[in-house]
């Protein structure tokens, strides 16, 4: 069974990145350009598709820490402040980065909410990867680890003799 534990995380959100651009659905919202990420920032993103990385890197998120909400990933997105001659502060992300975001990953289909169940009494509420997220996150790593497998069988199947040791 795969695993998005499997490959490094910049090249999931990466080639994950590159798949939600082509889903309507996730087009950034017009504010987009002008928006910091958090109070903690002191301007808004230089890299153009920004907000394509970042609903990757929750939709990874919540792949592997769900069912989870809004209050714990602003967390996670959280920085520390430079407030001059006083201490750092840290403060939390942007939620309604991460609310737009989560709604676009909803509307596509890649998360749910979770409906809470009383008879196993797991009162976690939040959000969680549909089988439609898990599909796609699982091609990726599957079409990465074959890659990096097949590197391995080129790097191993060198003729003996022709290093250069003497």
């Amino acid at each position: 069974m795969v695993n998005a534990l499997d490959i490094s995380h910049d090249t999931l959100i990466t080639k994950l990145s590159e798949e939600l651009k082509k889903v309507k659905e996730m087009e950034p919202p017009s504010w987009t350009e002008y928006v910091k990420t958090s109070v903690s920032r002191m301007r808004a993103p230089t890299q153009k598709d920004w907000w394509y990385v970042r609903s990757a890197s929750l939709l990874r998120t919540v792949y592997l820490q769900g069912p989870i909400g809004v209050s714990k990933l602003r967390t996670k997105y959280s920085g520390r402040k430079n407030r001059g001659v006083k201490p750092d502060k840290t403060f939390k992300g942007s939620g309604n980065i991460i609310r737009k975001s989560l709604q676009g990953l909803e509307k596509a289909g890649f998360i749910e909410k979770k409906k809470i169940d009383t008879m196993k009494k797991d009162f976690r509420k939040g959000r969680i990867v549909s089988s439609k997220g898990k599909s796609i996150i699982d091609k990726i790593v599957v079409a990465e680890l074959k890659k990096t497998r097949t590197k391995e069988k080129k790097t191993n199947t060198e003729k003996p003799g022709t290093s250069d040791k003497k």
